[in-house]
């Protein structure tokens, strides 16, 4: 999962790559925020990950994000303060325990690409466009099949 802005506060998004067991990455969700900071998004993008998760009836879940902040908050080792956040990782949280088993990792961007590069898409076509809050799915086409 991911989110970003663009100027701090900024137009913001989220966004959420589903990966398959094996890592390979089956389908992606992201949407527009409006005017709001990167670590809001980033929390957006958490939320969005695991309402979907429960909507898919996911019973153990791991979350892969290249924020530090929102895996240290949410592991319990840095304290949330900021006003807008507490709300939403309050959620997270009570989300999170509805799982059997949940975990969060934080990793290096360059293993974010996908959830990255869907920000970024939805960044771009909310500036395209007027109108209201943008969501996209994204599923890949299936690789290596023959025509």
């Amino acid at each position: 999962m991911d989110g970003g802005s663009r100027g701090n506060p900024g137009a913001a998004a989220w966004a959420v790559a589903v990966l398959d067991d094996g890592g390979a990455y089956v389908e992606g969700h992201a949407g527009a925020l409006g005017h709001a900071t990167n670590n809001v998004a980033e929390y957006h993008g958490l939320l969005e990950a695991l309402k979907l998760a429960v909507e898919r009836g996911a019973r153990e879940v791991e979350i892969r994000a290249d924020s530090e902040l929102i895996v240290r908050q949410m592991q319990g080792s840095y304290r949330v303060r900021h006003p807008a956040l507490i709300p939403l990782y309050r959620e997270a949280q009570r989300l999170a325990r509805s799982f059997d088993a949940f975990r969060i990792v934080h990793v290096p961007r360059e293993q974010n690409k996908d959830a990255d590069r869907l920000v970024n898409r939805v960044l771009d076509l909310s500036a395209a466009e007027a109108g209201p809050p943008l969501r996209i799915r994204e599923v890949p086409e299936p690789s290596g099949t023959a025509p």
